[in-house]
Protein backbone atom coordinates (compact mmCIF):
# COMPACT_ATOMS: atom_id res chain seq x y z
CA UNK A 1 0.00 0.00 0.00
CA UNK A 2 1.10 3.51 -0.24
CA UNK A 3 2.33 5.83 1.97
CA UNK A 4 -1.22 8.04 2.15
CA UNK A 5 -2.75 4.31 2.26
CA UNK A 6 -1.23 3.81 5.21
CA UNK A 7 -1.62 6.60 6.96
CA UNK A 8 -5.48 6.65 6.28
CA UNK A 9 -5.96 2.98 7.21
CA UNK A 10 -3.74 3.57 10.95
CA UNK A 11 -5.67 6.93 11.60
CA UNK A 12 -9.02 5.57 10.84
CA UNK A 13 -8.25 2.23 13.32
CA UNK A 14 -6.92 4.46 15.76
CA UNK A 15 -10.08 6.55 15.34
CA UNK A 16 -12.61 3.04 15.11
CA UNK A 17 -12.19 3.97 19.29
CA UNK A 18 -14.70 6.58 18.89
CA UNK A 19 -16.96 4.52 17.08
CA UNK A 20 -17.12 1.93 20.24
CA UNK A 21 -17.28 4.42 22.44
CA UNK A 22 -20.32 6.09 20.61
CA UNK A 23 -22.22 2.29 20.81
CA UNK A 24 -21.16 2.20 24.58
CA UNK A 25 -22.47 5.71 25.56
CA UNK A 26 -25.19 5.49 23.58
CA UNK A 27 -26.48 2.07 24.37
CA UNK A 28 -27.58 3.06 27.68
CA UNK A 29 -30.78 5.30 25.82
CA UNK A 30 -31.87 1.66 25.25
CA UNK A 31 -31.72 -0.59 27.91
CA UNK A 32 -33.03 1.66 30.82
CA UNK A 33 -36.24 1.18 30.49
CA UNK A 34 -35.65 -2.67 30.93
CA UNK A 35 -32.81 -2.61 33.26
CA UNK A 36 -35.13 -0.15 35.84
CA UNK A 37 -37.72 -2.12 35.75
CA UNK A 38 -35.55 -5.79 35.92
CA UNK A 39 -33.71 -4.54 39.54
CA UNK A 40 -36.87 -2.24 40.25
CA UNK A 41 -34.84 1.19 40.68
CA UNK A 42 -35.89 4.14 42.04
CA UNK A 43 -34.89 7.26 40.01
CA UNK A 44 -31.79 7.91 41.55
CA UNK A 45 -30.82 4.32 41.39
CA UNK A 46 -31.82 4.51 37.53
CA UNK A 47 -29.68 7.79 37.56
CA UNK A 48 -26.69 6.28 38.69
CA UNK A 49 -26.46 3.29 36.41
CA UNK A 50 -26.53 6.00 33.34
CA UNK A 51 -24.42 7.75 34.62
CA UNK A 52 -22.02 5.63 36.57
CA UNK A 53 -19.59 5.51 33.52
CA UNK A 54 -18.62 9.35 34.69
CA UNK A 55 -16.87 7.95 37.48
CA UNK A 56 -14.77 5.29 35.32
CA UNK A 57 -14.15 8.23 33.00
CA UNK A 58 -12.73 10.84 36.22
CA UNK A 59 -10.76 7.78 37.26
CA UNK A 60 -9.00 7.06 34.61
CA UNK A 61 -7.78 10.48 33.67
CA UNK A 62 -6.20 10.35 36.81
CA UNK A 63 -3.44 7.64 34.74
CA UNK A 64 -4.24 7.25 31.07
CA UNK A 65 -1.69 10.22 30.56
CA UNK A 66 0.60 7.94 32.35
CA UNK A 67 0.21 4.48 31.22
CA UNK A 68 0.00 5.89 27.32
CA UNK A 69 3.84 7.34 28.18
CA UNK A 70 4.89 4.18 29.65
CA UNK A 71 3.79 1.89 27.37
CA UNK A 72 2.93 3.90 24.25
CA UNK A 73 -0.41 4.25 22.35
CA UNK A 74 -0.73 1.52 20.72
CA UNK A 75 -0.10 -0.70 23.73
CA UNK A 76 -2.51 1.41 25.98
CA UNK A 77 -5.46 1.46 22.92
CA UNK A 78 -5.06 -2.33 23.43
CA UNK A 79 -5.52 -2.43 26.95
CA UNK A 80 -8.61 0.14 26.48
CA UNK A 81 -10.09 -2.36 24.02
CA UNK A 82 -9.77 -5.14 26.57
CA UNK A 83 -11.38 -3.01 28.81
CA UNK A 84 -14.13 -2.26 26.78
CA UNK A 85 -15.03 -6.29 25.77
CA UNK A 86 -15.06 -7.07 30.12
CA UNK A 87 -17.00 -4.08 30.21
CA UNK A 88 -19.57 -5.49 27.78
CA UNK A 89 -19.65 -9.26 28.86
CA UNK A 90 -20.16 -7.82 32.80
CA UNK A 91 -23.13 -5.54 31.49
CA UNK A 92 -24.47 -8.02 29.36
CA UNK A 93 -24.24 -11.05 32.20
CA UNK A 94 -25.09 -9.09 34.98
CA UNK A 95 -27.08 -10.72 37.47
CA UNK A 96 -27.54 -8.19 39.85
CA UNK A 97 -27.45 -4.19 40.05
CA UNK A 98 -24.38 -4.20 41.32
CA UNK A 99 -22.39 -6.35 39.26
CA UNK A 100 -24.24 -4.14 35.96
CA UNK A 101 -22.74 -1.00 37.57
CA UNK A 102 -19.21 -2.35 37.96
CA UNK A 103 -19.39 -3.17 34.41
CA UNK A 104 -20.91 0.08 33.33
CA UNK A 105 -17.76 2.06 35.53
CA UNK A 106 -15.28 -0.01 33.60
CA UNK A 107 -16.89 1.06 30.00
CA UNK A 108 -15.93 4.72 31.91
CA UNK A 109 -12.58 3.66 32.55
CA UNK A 110 -12.44 2.80 29.02
CA UNK A 111 -13.91 5.85 27.51
CA UNK A 112 -10.22 7.89 27.34
CA UNK A 113 -10.26 5.94 24.34
CA UNK A 114 -10.96 9.31 22.58
CA UNK A 115 -8.02 11.13 24.15
CA UNK A 116 -5.77 8.40 23.48
CA UNK A 117 -6.75 8.18 19.87
CA UNK A 118 -6.66 11.73 18.95
CA UNK A 119 -2.84 11.74 20.19
CA UNK A 120 -1.70 8.63 18.02
CA UNK A 121 -3.52 10.80 14.64
CA UNK A 122 -1.88 13.70 15.68
CA UNK A 123 1.73 11.63 15.90
CA UNK A 124 1.26 9.87 12.53
CA UNK A 125 0.15 12.06 10.25
CA UNK A 126 1.32 14.78 8.59
CA UNK A 127 0.20 18.72 9.17
CA UNK A 128 -1.75 19.47 6.49
CA UNK A 129 -4.02 16.45 7.41
CA UNK A 130 -4.25 16.20 10.98
CA UNK A 131 -6.79 18.35 11.33
CA UNK A 132 -8.97 16.12 8.87
CA UNK A 133 -8.24 13.26 10.32
CA UNK A 134 -8.45 14.23 14.39
CA UNK A 135 -12.30 15.29 13.30
CA UNK A 136 -12.86 12.17 11.77
CA UNK A 137 -12.64 11.14 15.33
CA UNK A 138 -15.60 12.79 16.47
CA UNK A 139 -17.25 11.73 13.34
CA UNK A 140 -17.07 8.18 14.02
CA UNK A 141 -18.25 8.44 17.58
CA UNK A 142 -21.77 9.90 16.01
CA UNK A 143 -21.73 6.79 13.18
CA UNK A 144 -21.57 4.55 16.87
CA UNK A 145 -24.17 6.49 18.47
CA UNK A 146 -26.36 5.67 15.39
CA UNK A 147 -25.07 2.50 15.37
CA UNK A 148 -26.49 1.57 18.72
CA UNK A 149 -29.69 3.49 18.22
CA UNK A 150 -30.68 1.56 15.12
CA UNK A 151 -29.58 -2.18 16.49
CA UNK A 152 -31.85 -0.71 19.73
CA UNK A 153 -34.53 -0.10 17.47
CA UNK A 154 -34.30 -3.35 15.46
CA UNK A 155 -34.80 -5.62 18.67
CA UNK A 156 -37.43 -3.49 20.15
CA UNK A 157 -39.32 -4.47 16.39
CA UNK A 158 -38.37 -7.89 16.53
CA UNK A 159 -39.21 -8.46 20.36
CA UNK A 160 -43.36 -9.25 19.89
CA UNK A 161 -42.28 -11.93 17.14
CA UNK A 162 -39.31 -13.15 18.50
CA UNK A 163 -39.65 -15.62 22.26
CA UNK A 164 -35.82 -15.29 23.31
CA UNK A 165 -36.67 -11.20 23.17
CA UNK A 166 -38.65 -10.52 26.30
CA UNK A 167 -38.65 -7.49 28.83
CA UNK A 168 -35.93 -9.48 31.15
CA UNK A 169 -33.74 -10.33 27.98
CA UNK A 170 -33.78 -7.76 25.12
CA UNK A 171 -31.13 -4.83 27.11
CA UNK A 172 -28.46 -8.09 27.73
CA UNK A 173 -29.02 -8.52 23.59
CA UNK A 174 -28.65 -4.79 23.37
CA UNK A 175 -25.39 -4.57 25.57
CA UNK A 176 -23.63 -7.88 23.95
CA UNK A 177 -23.95 -5.96 20.52
CA UNK A 178 -20.83 -4.42 21.92
CA UNK A 179 -18.93 -6.80 21.77
CA UNK A 180 -19.59 -7.36 17.95
CA UNK A 181 -17.39 -4.20 17.28
CA UNK A 182 -15.25 -4.65 20.35
CA UNK A 183 -13.43 -7.90 18.84
CA UNK A 184 -13.19 -6.13 15.50
CA UNK A 185 -11.19 -2.72 16.82
CA UNK A 186 -9.12 -5.19 18.98
CA UNK A 187 -8.65 -7.19 15.95
CA UNK A 188 -7.39 -4.03 13.78
CA UNK A 189 -5.11 -2.71 16.57
CA UNK A 190 -2.92 -5.51 16.76
CA UNK A 191 -1.72 -4.19 12.60
CA UNK A 192 -1.13 -1.00 14.17
CA UNK A 193 2.67 0.65 13.96
CA UNK A 194 3.53 2.19 17.46
CA UNK A 195 4.05 5.59 17.23
CA UNK A 196 7.44 6.70 15.55
CA UNK A 197 7.56 9.88 17.65
CA UNK A 198 6.99 7.63 21.24
CA UNK A 199 9.51 5.46 19.94
CA UNK A 200 11.78 8.28 20.06
CA UNK A 201 11.03 9.30 22.92
CA UNK A 202 11.94 5.91 24.69
CA UNK A 203 15.49 5.89 22.71
CA UNK A 204 14.46 3.28 19.98
CA UNK A 205 15.36 5.14 16.99
CA UNK A 206 16.17 2.07 15.05
CA UNK A 207 12.57 0.50 15.67
CA UNK A 208 11.48 4.04 14.29
CA UNK A 209 13.15 4.04 11.17
CA UNK A 210 11.42 0.59 10.52
CA UNK A 211 8.36 2.02 11.30
CA UNK A 212 8.74 5.17 9.52
CA UNK A 213 8.55 3.99 5.61
CA UNK A 214 5.12 2.94 6.06
CA UNK A 215 4.31 6.74 6.99
CA UNK A 216 6.76 8.77 5.03
CA UNK A 217 9.01 9.20 2.45
CA UNK A 218 12.52 7.48 2.09
CA UNK A 219 14.44 10.80 2.21
CA UNK A 220 12.25 12.73 4.71
CA UNK A 221 12.52 9.68 7.54
CA UNK A 222 15.28 11.15 8.83
CA UNK A 223 14.70 14.60 8.80
CA UNK A 224 11.58 13.82 10.73
CA UNK A 225 14.07 11.98 13.57
CA UNK A 226 15.94 14.63 13.69
CA UNK A 227 12.76 17.10 14.38
CA UNK A 228 11.17 14.83 16.55
CA UNK A 229 14.83 14.51 18.76
CA UNK A 230 15.25 18.35 18.83
CA UNK A 231 11.45 18.93 19.77
CA UNK A 232 12.15 16.43 22.83
CA UNK A 233 15.01 17.85 23.56
CA UNK A 234 13.55 21.40 23.61
CA UNK A 235 10.32 20.10 25.50
CA UNK A 236 13.01 18.68 28.36
CA UNK A 237 14.71 21.82 28.51
CA UNK A 238 10.71 23.30 29.30
CA UNK A 239 10.02 20.79 31.41
CA UNK A 240 7.87 21.57 34.59
CA UNK A 241 6.43 19.07 36.92
CA UNK A 242 2.66 18.87 37.65
CA UNK A 243 3.26 20.48 41.29
CA UNK A 244 4.84 23.49 39.16
CA UNK A 245 2.58 23.98 36.11
CA UNK A 246 -0.53 23.24 38.75
CA UNK A 247 1.15 26.59 40.33
CA UNK A 248 1.04 28.18 36.57
CA UNK A 249 -2.32 27.36 35.60
CA UNK A 250 -3.56 28.63 38.83
CA UNK A 251 -1.82 32.14 38.80
CA UNK A 252 -3.25 35.11 38.30
CA UNK A 253 -1.63 35.92 34.37
CA UNK A 254 -3.54 32.13 33.60
CA UNK A 255 -6.68 33.37 34.87
CA UNK A 256 -8.83 34.07 32.29
CA UNK A 257 -7.72 31.19 29.93
CA UNK A 258 -8.68 29.02 33.29
CA UNK A 259 -12.19 30.35 33.48
CA UNK A 260 -12.22 29.91 29.48
CA UNK A 261 -11.47 26.48 29.63
CA UNK A 262 -13.78 25.39 33.00
CA UNK A 263 -16.84 27.33 31.84
CA UNK A 264 -16.60 26.11 28.03
CA UNK A 265 -16.46 22.34 29.80
CA UNK A 266 -19.85 23.16 32.12
CA UNK A 267 -21.57 24.87 29.44
CA UNK A 268 -21.40 22.24 26.93
CA UNK A 269 -22.68 19.81 29.59
CA UNK A 270 -25.21 21.82 31.11
CA UNK A 271 -26.88 22.04 27.55
CA UNK A 272 -28.37 19.12 28.37
CA UNK A 273 -26.52 17.01 26.11
CA UNK A 274 -26.18 13.49 27.83
CA UNK A 275 -29.63 13.84 29.59
CA UNK A 276 -31.54 14.39 25.56
CA UNK A 277 -28.94 11.43 24.00
CA UNK A 278 -28.99 8.44 27.27
CA UNK A 279 -32.81 9.06 27.54
CA UNK A 280 -34.08 9.50 23.67
CA UNK A 281 -36.61 7.05 24.33
CA UNK A 282 -37.79 8.24 27.59
CA UNK A 283 -38.02 11.73 26.41
CA UNK A 284 -40.04 10.82 23.50
CA UNK A 285 -42.54 8.34 25.80
CA UNK A 286 -43.26 11.78 27.30
CA UNK A 287 -45.10 13.51 24.46
CA UNK A 288 -47.06 10.04 23.95
CA UNK A 289 -45.25 7.72 21.43
CA UNK A 290 -45.36 3.98 21.41
CA UNK A 291 -41.89 2.09 22.60
CA UNK A 292 -41.34 1.30 19.33
CA UNK A 293 -42.24 5.36 18.12
CA UNK A 294 -39.96 6.57 20.33
CA UNK A 295 -36.76 4.20 19.23
CA UNK A 296 -37.44 4.70 16.19
CA UNK A 297 -36.94 8.54 16.20
CA UNK A 298 -34.02 8.01 18.45
CA UNK A 299 -32.52 6.24 15.12
CA UNK A 300 -33.61 9.83 13.05
CA UNK A 301 -32.32 11.55 15.72
CA UNK A 302 -28.56 10.61 15.84
CA UNK A 303 -28.99 10.50 11.73
CA UNK A 304 -29.16 14.29 12.53
CA UNK A 305 -26.42 14.25 14.61
CA UNK A 306 -24.02 12.56 11.83
CA UNK A 307 -24.99 14.85 9.34
CA UNK A 308 -24.64 17.82 11.84
CA UNK A 309 -21.05 16.86 12.74
CA UNK A 310 -19.77 16.66 9.31
CA UNK A 311 -20.98 20.48 8.78
CA UNK A 312 -19.17 21.27 11.45
CA UNK A 313 -16.07 19.33 10.23
CA UNK A 314 -16.30 21.16 6.85
CA UNK A 315 -17.11 24.84 8.77
CA UNK A 316 -14.92 25.24 11.49
CA UNK A 317 -12.20 26.49 10.12
CA UNK A 318 -14.32 28.66 7.33
CA UNK A 319 -16.70 30.25 10.06
CA UNK A 320 -14.63 30.10 13.22
CA UNK A 321 -15.02 28.87 16.34
CA UNK A 322 -16.56 32.11 18.61
CA UNK A 323 -19.46 32.34 15.53
CA UNK A 324 -20.62 28.71 15.94
CA UNK A 325 -20.29 28.52 19.21
CA UNK A 326 -22.48 31.60 19.65
CA UNK A 327 -25.02 30.98 16.85
CA UNK A 328 -25.23 26.99 18.26
CA UNK A 329 -26.07 28.47 21.48
CA UNK A 330 -28.66 30.82 20.14
CA UNK A 331 -30.44 27.82 18.79
CA UNK A 332 -30.40 25.61 21.59
CA UNK A 333 -31.95 28.26 24.33
CA UNK A 334 -34.43 28.17 20.83
CA UNK A 335 -34.88 24.53 21.13
CA UNK A 336 -35.36 24.57 24.77
CA UNK A 337 -37.63 27.06 24.95
CA UNK A 338 -39.83 25.23 21.94
CA UNK A 339 -39.23 21.83 24.08
CA UNK A 340 -40.33 23.75 27.61
CA UNK A 341 -43.50 25.65 25.78
CA UNK A 342 -44.55 22.03 24.62
CA UNK A 343 -44.37 20.06 27.82
CA UNK A 344 -46.00 23.09 29.80
CA UNK A 345 -49.08 23.17 27.33
CA UNK A 346 -49.68 19.68 27.47
CA UNK A 347 -52.57 18.09 29.92
CA UNK A 348 -53.64 14.52 30.98
CA UNK A 349 -57.05 12.59 31.24
CA UNK A 350 -57.68 9.21 31.89
CA UNK A 351 -60.30 7.92 30.47
CA UNK A 352 -62.29 4.83 29.55
CA UNK A 353 -60.67 4.82 25.98
CA UNK A 354 -57.27 4.94 28.05
CA UNK A 355 -58.03 2.03 30.03
CA UNK A 356 -59.47 0.00 26.83
CA UNK A 357 -55.93 0.68 25.24
CA UNK A 358 -53.49 -0.39 28.03
CA UNK A 359 -56.00 -3.66 27.52
CA UNK A 360 -55.24 -3.94 24.07
CA UNK A 361 -51.68 -3.92 24.44
CA UNK A 362 -51.99 -6.60 27.52
CA UNK A 363 -51.00 -4.26 29.95
CA UNK A 364 -52.36 -4.45 33.58
CA UNK A 365 -54.94 -1.18 33.36
CA UNK A 366 -57.14 -2.61 36.33
CA UNK A 367 -55.12 -0.07 38.93
CA UNK A 368 -55.82 3.01 37.16
CA UNK A 369 -59.75 2.38 36.74
CA UNK A 370 -59.93 4.20 39.94
CA UNK A 371 -58.80 7.55 38.42
CA UNK A 372 -61.40 7.31 35.31
CA UNK A 373 -62.47 10.98 34.78
CA UNK A 374 -59.52 12.34 36.59
CA UNK A 375 -57.47 15.37 34.45
CA UNK A 376 -53.75 16.47 35.24
CA UNK A 377 -52.12 19.25 34.41
CA UNK A 378 -49.10 18.38 34.71
CA UNK A 379 -47.06 15.07 34.20
CA UNK A 380 -45.83 14.90 37.59
CA UNK A 381 -49.01 14.50 39.13
CA UNK A 382 -49.87 11.92 36.70
CA UNK A 383 -46.62 10.20 37.32
CA UNK A 384 -47.19 10.29 41.46
CA UNK A 385 -50.55 8.61 41.15
CA UNK A 386 -48.85 6.09 38.23
CA UNK A 387 -46.54 5.57 41.57
CA UNK A 388 -49.04 5.09 44.04
CA UNK A 389 -50.79 2.06 42.13
CA UNK A 390 -47.64 0.48 40.26
CA UNK A 391 -44.89 -1.33 41.43
CA UNK A 392 -41.15 0.01 40.56
CA UNK A 393 -41.02 -3.36 38.46
CA UNK A 394 -44.20 -2.26 36.12
CA UNK A 395 -43.33 1.63 36.50
CA UNK A 396 -40.63 1.59 33.23
CA UNK A 397 -42.70 -0.86 31.44
CA UNK A 398 -46.36 1.18 31.78
CA UNK A 399 -45.76 4.68 32.21
CA UNK A 400 -44.76 4.84 28.90
CA UNK A 401 -48.01 3.66 27.13
CA UNK A 402 -50.41 5.51 29.96
CA UNK A 403 -49.07 8.66 29.10
CA UNK A 404 -49.50 7.98 25.22
CA UNK A 405 -53.13 7.20 26.35
CA UNK A 406 -54.13 10.09 28.39
CA UNK A 407 -52.02 12.59 27.16
CA UNK A 408 -53.20 15.90 24.68
CA UNK A 409 -50.30 17.84 23.46
CA UNK A 410 -48.76 20.14 21.05
CA UNK A 411 -46.29 17.63 20.50
CA UNK A 412 -44.48 19.63 17.31
CA UNK A 413 -42.48 21.93 19.63
CA UNK A 414 -41.15 19.34 21.56
CA UNK A 415 -40.51 17.55 18.79
CA UNK A 416 -38.61 20.65 16.97
CA UNK A 417 -36.87 21.64 20.57
CA UNK A 418 -35.50 18.04 20.77
CA UNK A 419 -34.46 17.61 16.86
CA UNK A 420 -32.98 21.62 16.67
CA UNK A 421 -31.09 21.15 20.13
CA UNK A 422 -28.88 17.24 18.78
CA UNK A 423 -28.21 19.56 15.43
CA UNK A 424 -27.14 22.59 17.05
CA UNK A 425 -24.95 20.99 19.65
CA UNK A 426 -23.02 18.93 17.00
CA UNK A 427 -22.41 21.50 14.75
CA UNK A 428 -21.21 23.85 17.76
CA UNK A 429 -20.28 23.47 21.38
CA UNK A 430 -20.02 19.79 21.14
CA UNK A 431 -17.39 19.08 18.81
CA UNK A 432 -15.87 22.66 19.03
CA UNK A 433 -15.14 22.49 22.76
CA UNK A 434 -11.93 20.10 21.83
CA UNK A 435 -10.87 22.25 19.33
CA UNK A 436 -11.20 25.33 21.85
CA UNK A 437 -8.89 22.69 24.50
CA UNK A 438 -6.47 22.25 21.98
CA UNK A 439 -5.84 25.49 21.27
CA UNK A 440 -6.22 27.80 24.30
CA UNK A 441 -3.92 26.76 26.60
CA UNK A 442 0.38 26.97 26.18
CA UNK A 443 2.41 23.86 25.60
CA UNK A 444 3.82 24.39 29.09
CA UNK A 445 0.86 23.19 31.15
CA UNK A 446 -0.87 21.54 28.07
CA UNK A 447 -0.66 18.28 29.85
CA UNK A 448 -2.39 19.30 33.17
CA UNK A 449 -4.88 22.02 31.87
CA UNK A 450 -6.88 20.16 29.15
CA UNK A 451 -7.32 16.52 31.15
CA UNK A 452 -8.64 19.49 33.88
CA UNK A 453 -10.92 20.95 31.56
CA UNK A 454 -12.05 17.11 30.67
CA UNK A 455 -12.34 16.07 34.43
CA UNK A 456 -15.04 19.45 34.90
CA UNK A 457 -16.90 18.29 32.19
CA UNK A 458 -16.43 14.16 33.18
CA UNK A 459 -18.09 15.66 36.51
CA UNK A 460 -20.57 17.71 34.91
CA UNK A 461 -21.73 15.37 32.63
CA UNK A 462 -22.07 12.81 35.42
CA UNK A 463 -24.21 14.84 37.66
CA UNK A 464 -26.50 15.87 34.83
CA UNK A 465 -27.00 12.24 33.83
CA UNK A 466 -27.60 11.24 37.73
CA UNK A 467 -30.18 13.68 38.33
CA UNK A 468 -32.28 13.80 34.67
CA UNK A 469 -34.78 10.83 35.94
CA UNK A 470 -34.92 12.46 39.31
CA UNK A 471 -36.02 15.75 37.68
CA UNK A 472 -38.38 14.35 35.20
CA UNK A 473 -40.13 12.49 38.32
CA UNK A 474 -40.60 15.76 40.66
CA UNK A 475 -39.98 18.61 38.72
CA UNK A 476 -41.30 17.48 35.38
CA UNK A 477 -40.09 17.59 31.42
CA UNK A 478 -41.16 21.27 31.38
CA UNK A 479 -39.37 22.55 34.36
CA UNK A 480 -36.57 20.28 33.82
CA UNK A 481 -36.03 21.51 29.80
CA UNK A 482 -36.50 24.93 30.96
CA UNK A 483 -33.62 25.09 33.33
CA UNK A 484 -31.62 23.69 30.38
CA UNK A 485 -32.90 26.18 28.61
CA UNK A 486 -31.51 29.32 31.08
CA UNK A 487 -28.61 27.34 31.69
CA UNK A 488 -27.99 27.53 28.36
CA UNK A 489 -28.75 31.09 27.87
CA UNK A 490 -26.40 32.22 30.68
CA UNK A 491 -23.51 30.17 28.59
CA UNK A 492 -24.35 32.56 25.81
CA UNK A 493 -23.94 35.62 27.73
CA UNK A 494 -20.33 34.28 28.62
CA UNK A 495 -19.08 33.28 25.57
CA UNK A 496 -20.71 35.90 23.62
CA UNK A 497 -18.80 38.51 25.78
CA UNK A 498 -15.86 36.31 26.61
CA UNK A 499 -15.27 33.85 23.93
CA UNK A 500 -12.39 34.88 21.33
CA UNK A 501 -11.66 34.05 17.98
CA UNK A 502 -9.00 31.92 17.74
CA UNK A 503 -9.60 30.54 13.82
CA UNK A 504 -6.10 30.95 12.01
CA UNK A 505 -4.16 32.12 14.81
CA UNK A 506 -1.04 30.00 15.99
CA UNK A 507 -1.04 28.33 19.30
CA UNK A 508 1.64 31.68 20.20
CA UNK A 509 -0.27 33.99 18.89
CA UNK A 510 -3.69 32.87 21.26
CA UNK A 511 -1.25 32.72 24.05
CA UNK A 512 -0.19 36.38 23.58
CA UNK A 513 -4.17 36.91 23.31
CA UNK A 514 -5.86 35.34 26.02
CA UNK A 515 -3.01 36.18 28.52
CA UNK A 516 -2.86 39.51 28.23
CA UNK A 517 -7.12 39.84 27.75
Amino acid sequence: MSIKSNVRNYSLIAAFGGFVFGVDAANISGTVRYVTSQFELSSIAEGNFVSCTGLGVMLSLLFIGTLGEKFGRKNTLIGISIAYFISSIFSALAPNYWILIMGRVIGGLAFTSISLSVMYIGEITPPKTRGMYVAINQLLIVLGIFTAFLVNYYLVKAMPKVDWLTNETIWRYMFGFEIVPNIIWFSLLLILPKSPRWLISQGKVKRARQVLPKLSEAEKIEGLIHDVEESLAEERKKHLNTVMQFKIFFSKKMRFILWLGVVYAIVQSVTGINAVLFYAPTIFEQIGMSVEDAFSRTVFLSLLGVVATILAILFVEKLGRRFLTVCGLVLIVIAHTSSWYGFHSASYTITESTIQKLEEQHLNAEPLKQFINKHYSSDTALKADIKSVYSKKEIPLISGPIIDSAIKINAIFVLIGIFLFLCSFHISVGPIMWVIFSEIFPNTIRSISVPFCHLVTALATYLISQFFPWQLQNLGASTTFLYYGIASFLGLIFMFFYLPETKGKSIEEIEKLLIKS
